[in-house]
């Protein structure tokens, strides 16, 4: 499984990333050492003071699995399940999206661990800047670029970057990605994941003409569902389903995504009470197994398993979660010739444009939304397109393709006395 920096995702121990990664035989017993473990990994404890005078002590964490390719890269979470295991987990993730989307960085990723719910605004800035005062020397613009990922956000990032200027003594906004564009952010940060998912299946579809002849059905209706969805929608495709986690809407004639928008934005309802639309309501799991063109899971990892593997039907499956279908499922999903568009490179688009946010920074630059948008599909496609050359040419799935690059790069550059 592949992680992307911003949604929730189904975690396993790394150990265990690893060796499915070892099974498809992409891997030689050498490349494995070399990857096997984190290059540094960084546990801290540190005070803060909570509005009502007590102490606590924080636990966080930074795990830079791999710096070969260049500086980390990868999200800080808040959760409070956040460990060691699974922040490693994360970072190797991101270590095999930079790699394989040509980026010149390594793999990273942190997490805090608390529930954010239980504190308030000055108590989450506190925990912010604390994090950037004890991992200060660990990151930066040329060690270790952080960015949002569950349960953080512009703000979170805003606070962060203050307080690393104010230790540095100057102005240092490639220090982190995900920012306000006020504090140096990138146009069209918030819609890269789906807009980088939509370049890719345009290329998948180049030789339909007629759109709306493909049926799609995308579980879950979040900030990357939601776009997905409107995208595909105003590009043609015929949208027959969608869902959060509430239920989800199905009409075979296909949904008017538009009006379906403006009921959930305009009062931040969920699915279930758009009643006055007069559409048929099923089950997640049951927009699973429709019968489709395409299948974008878009929500959380797991969601297709060897329990329902062989009732899902659409002949290409798009992974922009990250990890929604398990090794055992994969299989029995590829005996049936099932193309998978693996989330390695499907929901890359968040980190291509982090990329392009860090390379605006330290340029001194602010590109303009359609030069993001462009230079986000000429490069997501260039990885794509070469992700799929490898798997034609040794007969690989897209997911053992795109494995075997992303490891291929990051041994090449490995610094070995």
């Amino acid at each position: 499984m592949v992680y992307s920096e911003n949604e929730l995702v189904f975690c396993v121990n790394c150990k265990k990333e690893i060796e499915n990664i070892k099974k498809q035989g992409v891997m030689t017993k050498e490349e494995l050492l070399l990857v096997k473990h984190p290059q540094k990994v960084f546990q801290v404890n540190y005070p803060i003071k909570k509005d009502d005078g007590t102490i606590e002590i924080i636990t966080a964490y930074r795990v830079q699995y791999n710096l070969n390719l260049g500086p980390g890269k990868g999200g800080i979470r808040f959760h409070q399940d956040v460990d060691l295991d699974e922040v490693s987990e994360l970072a190797f993730g991101m270590m095999l999206k930079t790699s394989v989307t040509d980026l010149p960085f390594g793999g990273a990723k942190g997490g805090v661990r608390i529930n954010p719910k239980n504190y308030s605004k000055s108590e989450l800035e506190k925990i912010s800047r604390g994090y950037v005062r004890e991992l200060f020397n660990a990151v930066g613009p040329t060690k270790d670029v952080p960015a949002p990922d569950v349960n953080t956000n512009p703000q979170i990032m805003s606070w962060m970057l203050d307080e690393y200027e104010k230790i540095a003594g100057e102005k240092s906004p490639a220090f982190i990605t995900g920012k306000p564009i006020s504090d140096g952010g990138s146009e069209g940060r918030d819609k890269s994941t789906a807009m980088g998912g939509f370049y890719i299946l345009g290329e998948e579809y180049a030789d339909v003409e007629d759109k709306s002849s493909i049926c799609v059905a995308i579980q879950g209706f979040g900030n990357a569902g939601s776009v997905m969805a409107e995208l595909l929608y105003n590009d043609g495709y015929k949208v027959v389903a969608i869902s959060d986690s509430s239920c989800a809407l199905y009409d075979k004639n296909g949904l008017n995504i538009p009006k379906i928008l403006e009921k959930t934005y305009k009062d931040g309802s969920k699915i279930a009470r758009l009643d006055s639309l007069d559409l048929e309501k099923i089950t997640n799991e049951e927009l699973l197994e429709l019968d489709v063109d395409l299948l974008v899971p878009a929500a959380l990892g797991g969601v297709i398993n060897s329990q329902n593997a062989d009732n899902i039907k659409a002949p290409i499956v798009l992974e922009l979660a990250n990890g929604p279908v398990l090794p055992d499922a994969e299989q029995i999903l590829e005996a049936k010739g099932t193309r998978i568009i693996p989330g390695l490179i499907a929901n890359s688009g968040g980190v291509i444009v982090s990329y392009f946010e860090w390379d605006q920074n330290l340029k001194g630059e602010h590109w303009t939304l359609e030069e993001v948008n462009t230079k986000l599909k000429d490069r997501i496609i260039g990885a794509f397109s070469k992700i799929k050359d490898l798997a034609q040419k040794e007969n690989l799935s897209l997911r053992k393709a795109a494995n075997k690059i992303a490891i291929k790069r990051v041994i090449d550059k490995a610094d070995i006395n």
